[in-house]
Order: structure tokens, then sequence, then C-alpha cells
């Protein structure tokens, strides 16, 4: 992984105050688990939002935030362009988004109580810096202007550009998948679905894969119903294949006493069904033996059908939902046929319907609408379906492309949850309330979530603007924690020894940002940060005891109330979703010049001498010279990496820090090449490795000079503990609620938990945005 070169920088621990550091020690370790679980075990065909790696080395805007939220709700078909940050997979899959904006909270915030957060650092895998805005977040989400759609037919057309079948589908042909239910409309329209369901425990599940493409086979069905003493029953069942041939043709016997045989609608009369023997649970049977896994059923109102048949099948098209009406209106399949098809069924010279030819003429239906194209097939039937004409002039565009106003005409519902304030909605979709608690308990009551929600915990904002130091000097206390994470104390060093020559020997674990030389003892010693904290972590395993002239050097870290849970820290950061699959590397390189002849020795040897990772002066990085071409050294250096760590499972990226070039970050494709890799006790070949520690988005875990040398000076050391007591209870807190609130939502729904930052009058505190689209149980389509 590759820290951002122009991201903000943060990062931090957190103190211990309930618990003792060896249980949370053991604790943290069994979240490997959960992360490799979200990383690697996700189903392929779930929805996913990620960021792209190349895009994390800026952080996003509030703009860039809220073009993601539109192309999730409206897609290409709504004349919304993909956003370049980030990749989504299984977009239409997504049925909702939730935005929880936590007020106050800024990226430091994050990593001070990294340990804490145990349900945002292990839930969400996409993590990127946020660029503090001025503009009310809440507000400007539902005010944000949509896009104008750029298809010339659809902006022409009034009547095409608000048709709720576009508004729904796009304006492009797409493949059957598209027009599948997902699970959470079949829900919604009360088709048989597993779960806890009382009225469906009873019900046969076909034996259906987990999800279907363009060329799976579709089936059309219809059944006929009577009415018994128990209600409707099944009394016959047909099935046609995708060329409209007949399959299966069952008149069935119900279980209860007849009093209804419905056969104006049915056709079914008693003389027919009395010499039957057939069942339900027979038909079952044959419907499980005849389905293949992938089938595609197609019907139209089909979830009456499975209901008559006690059947589960997951993937289904639905006619009455293709040709969709305003406010939830359905049209007849006879309609249909006739208008699309120009074929007449259901005419009163029969004696009721004829379940095979309404099977044939459902299936044909979905065929034409899938063929076709949903665009055209409201330009070809507008007039006659929908009883509205094409207008071929240009026509003004909608008074509002508000992205709250463009839900609410497609009749998808949008509400805010949170402290009152100027907020660019209705107050029918807001509910007020004064604390996070309410604001989470109002939501959890809601009986169908919006599809989309903003809630706003606005606790911490009023904690801060209620302590004595401001928000700039608390950021910079906090980062003055997260630099002493990066510093080691080093010594004793030889006589003479200069700063160039201990910068020169720690490069070897990671990039230095500042060494301070300490001669006020007796010996001499250094104080060495290093912008990275993976730096830190490699000098204390491969340079302490390392003997120069005889003497032992011993690295340490520094004792102090800020670094007490480090461990901790560290033990979460190597199990980081973000970092699952990385480790880090950099080219060894012990070459240390005491009193110009003098050597060193490195672990008992020699540099230069047998010893792993000395070098020649006459290459670079044990490379031959490239010539000056620095493309040809820049690849010749990945293609070295990438022969050393492919010896131990496929690399999928490397990426090279810009200066020195000699520190890499390897990612495998695999979960499990990160351990075999560190297996190699700290080394492999001419590389000292140790497990990522860097989120992606960090330029480094320290903060400039400046902000470092902003620390507590005012506050007393009683009133800096109170402070941070306080805040960690809070954060335990907020991750309580935000752990309640993910488990509540229903699945597929993107989720953004946002840090806004700080916009202050001489200072921006960068903020913090994870993004994850809640995973299903392995139901959706």
């Amino acid at each position: 992984m590759e820290p951002s070169p122009n991201a903000p920088s943060s990062g931090r621990k957190r103190k211990n105050l309930s618990s003792t550091g060896l249980g949370k020690s053991k604790r943290l370790k069994t979240e490997k688990q959960e992360v490799e679980a979200v990383e690697c075990e996700r189903p392929s065909s779930s929805p996913k939002v990620s960021v792209l790696f190349d895009c994390l080395k800026q952080p996003i805007t509030l703009k860039e935030l809220t073009s993601l939220l539109h192309y999730v709700a409206l897609g290409k078909g709504g004349g919304i362009k993909k956003p370049s940050w980030c990749g989504v997979q299984q977009r239409r899959r997504i049925s909702g988004v939730n935005v929880v904006v936590v007020e106050g909270l800024t990226q430091s915030h994050f990593y001070k109580h990294y340990v804490t957060l145990k349900h945002l650092r292990t839930n969400y895998t996409s993590r990127i810096t946020f660029m503090p805005s001025s503009q009310n977040i809440a507000s400007e989400v539902f005010s944000s202007e949509v896009p104008r759609c750029e298809d010339p037919s659809v902006l022409q057309n009034p009547a095409l550009r608000s048709h709720p079948v576009i508004m729904k589908f796009g304006s492009e042909r797409r493949g059957l998948t598209a027009y599948v239910l997902t699970q959470e409309d079949m829900i919604k329209y009360h088709y048989p679905v597993k779960g806890p369901h009382v009225s469906f425990e009873e019900f046969v599940c076909t034996e259906s894969s987990d999800r279907v493409t363009d060329r799976s086979p579709l089936f059309g069905l219809d059944c006929e119903m009577c009415v018994t003493i128990k209600g409707n029953e099944l009394t016959r069942v047909s099935v046609v294949d995708a060329d409209g041939t007949c399959v299966l043709d069952e008149l069935v016997k119900p279980a209860n006493r007849i009093i209804n045989y419905c056969t104006r609608y049915s056709g079914i009369t008693a003389a027919m069904l009395r010499p039957v023997t057939t069942t339900l649970r027979n038909v079952q049977h044959k419907l499980k033996a005849l389905l293949p896994r992938d089938a595609v059923l197609v019907g139209h109102s089909l979830n009456s059908d499975l209901v008559a048949l006690k059947l589960i099948h997951r993937h289904v098209i639905d006619t009455s939902l293709l040709y969709r009406r305003e406010f939830g209106q359905r049209f007849k399949l006879k309609v249909l046929a006739q208008v699309v098809l120009k074929k007449h069924i259901q005419t009163k010279k029969m004696l009721g319907h004829d379940s095979i030819e309404d099977a044939a003429a459902a299936l044909e239906v979905a065929q034409y609408f899938i063929n076709t194209g949903p665009r055209q097939v409201v330009e070809r039937h507008l007039e006659q379906l929908w009883g509205e004409e094409i207008t071929d002039t240009p026509t003004r565009q909608p008074q509002s492309l508000r992205f709250a106003d463009v839900l609410q005409t497609r009749q998808q519902s949008v509400a805010y949850f949170g402290k009152r304030c100027e907020v660019a909605l209705e107050l029918s979709n807001q509910q007020w309330h004064n604390s996070d608690k309410e604001v989470l308990a109002s939501f959890r009551k809601t009986t169908h979530n919006p599809f989309l929600s903003v809630l706003r915990f606005s606790s911490f904002s009023d904690h801060i603007q209620q302590c004595d130091a401001p928000q700039e000097q608390l950021h910079h206390r906090m980062c003055a924690d997260l630099g002493q994470m990066c510093v080691v104390f080093a010594g004793p060093f030889p006589e003479g020894f200069s700063e160039t020559e201990v910068k020169r020997l720690f490069l070897s674990c990671g990039p230095v940002r500042k060494i301070k030389m300490l001669k006020r003892t007796v010996r001499l010693h250094a104080q060495v940060e290093f912008q990275l904290l993976e730096g830190a972590v490699l000098a204390l395993k491969t340079l302490d005891g390392l003997i120069l002239h005889g003497q032992v050097l011993k690295v340490q870290r520094p004792v102090n109330s800020s670094v007490l849970d480090l461990d901790l820290t560290l033990d979460a950061l190597m199990d980081d979703a973000l970092s699952s699959r990385s480790i880090y590397a950099v080219r060894s390189k012990h070459r240390v010049a005491v009193g110009g002849n003098a050597s060193a020795k490195v672990n008992g040897h020699t540099p230069g001498v047998g010893v792993p990772g000395a070098l020649s002066k006459k290459t670079t990085n044990g490379l031959p010279p490239s010539g000056g071409n620095v493309t040809t050294v820049r690849l010749s250096k990945e293609e070295a990496i990438r022969e050393t760590f492919g010896q131990l499972g496929a690399v999928e990226r490397i990426s090279l820090l810009a200066k020195p070039s000699t520190h890499a970050w390897i990612k495998f494709k695999s979960c499990d090449d990160k351990p075999t890799a560190l297996a190699e006790d700290h080394r492999i070949g001419h590389y000292n490795i140790c497990p990522c520690l860097t989120p992606p988005h960090l330029r480094s875990w320290t903060a400039s000079a400046e902000t470092t040398a902003a620390a507590e000076e005012h506050d007393s050391e009683n009133n800096i503990n109170h402070q941070g007591q306080e805040m960690e209870l809070m954060m335990r807190k907020l991750d309580r609620y935000l752990g309640k609130l993910f488990r509540s939502v229903p699945d597929c729904t993107l989720l953004v938990v946002l840090f806004p930052g700080y916009n202050g009058c001489q200072e921006q505190l960068p903020g913090l945005c994870f993004l994850e689209v809640k995973s299903g149980s392995g139901e959706e389509q």
C-alpha cells in the first residue's frame, strides 16, 4: 500500500480505560478472521463500492461524495456519470443509501481512538480522507443538483424523462439480469422468500444457484386457483420454455374442500378435478426436477402463483412490474399481449383462462421488453399503454434538479434525522431530536427504511465547543501523540558518529522525518522520528542489538502516556481491512562509515562481506545502472521486487515510495500469502519486511513540525486526562450506535459514515469518509 503524498496526516492509538491490556490483546487477535471475511469472502454477486487506489492520493470533496450518491441512486440511465474516484460493482442491486454525519470529528479522532472504534475499522472496507466543507453537509446531500441528462431523446421528451419505466430501468437496453427482482423488491411485492417469515415456513425452495447471468434460461409460469375452506388453493399449473413450448401442465387436487371453482376465471370445473390425484407436493417435486439451477421464472403478478404453489424461487421477472405505471398501478396481461404482441388472450369465447396461453404470453412480453430496451418500448407504446404523446420540440428541464426532489419524483422516499437545523427538505420528511440516542432510536423504529436517509450526530460537536481548548489545539495535541508512535531512541553510538550516518543507518527501516542528536549524556544517543509507523517497528525488530565498533546498539520506544497502549493499536492495525493482503518492504542498506576508514559490523558481520543487502557502488539497489533513464530504473525495481515476493504468492500491486524508492508496499492477490511472507522472520532476500500499518490514504503518521510543536502548554495534566476520558467514553458510545445502525439497515444498502473535519478561519483539519455496502446473507440476486 502506498500512502498518499498529498493527503493531510493523522493517525493514532487509544488509551486503556476500563479493561486490562491482556484481555484486549486477546480480543484484537480474534478480529483477523472478521476482517478477512470482509475482504476475501464477500460474495462476488454482492454490490460493492471501493475507492480506486490511485485516487487515495487526494482527499475527496463534498461534491465528489454527492456525485457518488447520485450515481448509486440514479445510474447512467438517469444521466449520471460514474464517479472517477471510486469503483461501483452491481450498482443496480444497491437498494438504499444511508449517510451518517458525525459532526465535530476529524481524521485524527479516528486514529487516536482507533482500537475503541472496532465497528468502523472492521466493517468498513473503504476509507478516504475528506476535505472539510463550510456547507451544511446534511442539507447539501439533499439539495445537491443532479446533472442534466445528456441523452437527447430523453431530454427532448418530458414524457420519457419522467416516465416510470425510464426512471426505474434507465434508457439503455440491458440483459435479463437487469430486470430480475432483487431480494428487497421481492419482499416489497410480497413474494415468498427465505428467512424468518412465519407465513412461508412450510414453503419448498427450488435448488436455484446464487446468481444468474444474461444467458440463463427463461421459463413462463402461470397458475389457476380455486377457493377452498382454507382460502385460495392451486388447481392447475403450466410452464413453458423460452421457445413457448409447454413443458409442464398439471391439474392439481386441492387438499381441502372446494367451495368455489372460480370457473369464470380459472376454467376449472368439478368434472375436470374429479379424477385428478396429483397433489401440491407432487407438483413441487416436478418443478424442482424440471427447473435448472439458474432458471429465471417469468410471470404476470407471479407472487400469487408462487404463493399458491408454496414455492420459493430466487430469480423471477414480473411483467406487471416491467411495464410500470404511476402510483403502483399495473396493466393486465391481456392488455399487454394485445398492445405489445398484437395477440388476443382471455377472450370472452373461452371458458376461463388458459394457463398455458397466459404463461406463454407473459414470457413473450418479457422477452420483447428485454430485447427491445426500456426506451424503445416506451416510445413505441407510449400513447397506447400510457395515454401520452411524444413531442419532438425541445422542452424545459424539470423545475427542480435537487437530489431529494428527483428521488421523490421516482417514488423513492427521503428522510432527515437529527438536531433541528436548516435542511433543504420538506418538514414532513424531517425528524428532529436533541440527542444521538434519540436520533438512532427514531431511525430504527421507522417501519419502512427511506431510500435516502441522512442522520446527524451532533453530541461531539457540542462537547468540543464546551472544551476550554479550541479545536485546533485539541487536534495538535492528538497529532503530537500520533507522532510519538513513530519515534525511537537509539544508542549508544560510537564517538564521532554524525547525524548523517545515523540517518543512513535508519533509512534501512523506512523514510526518516527528523533526527535529533542527544549529547547531554555520557554517551552519544539519538532520537529518530520516522514518517511511517512501519519504520519504527522495523527499527525495533532489525536494529536493536546491532553491533557498531564492538558496542551494542539499543533501540527502544519512548516511555510516556501516549504509547502505553501502542501494542494494542499495532495488533489492530495489522488486521486492518485496508491492509489485510499487504506488507511493507525496504531494501537493507547497512553501509556505515565511522571516522573515514573505520568499519561497522551489522549483527556480527561486516557490510559488503557476505551480508545480504551489501551493495556495490556500481549498482542501483542491486541492479545494473539504467543509464539515466528514470522510468527504466523504476520499472526494474518493481520487477526485482515482484521476482523476490512472487515466489510466495501472486502479487497484485507494487507501490514504491517516491523518495527513497527503496521502500515499497506489496499487495498480494490472496489473503493467505501475507502470513507466508511474514513467516520469514522479518526478512526476505535483501528486504526487511513487516505488516502494513499505514492506511493508504495517509501521507504519514507524523504531523508537520509546526503541528507537533503546538503541544498542550496551557492545559493542566488533570484537565487533559479528564477531557480524554470523556472523549473515550463518547467514542465507545458512538461505535455502539454505528454498529446498531449497521445491523438495522436492509441488506444491499450503501452506508456512508462521515467525520467532516474542521474548517476553521486559519486552519483546515481533514475529515474521514467510510464507505461500505452491507452484504446480504446470500439471498440477493
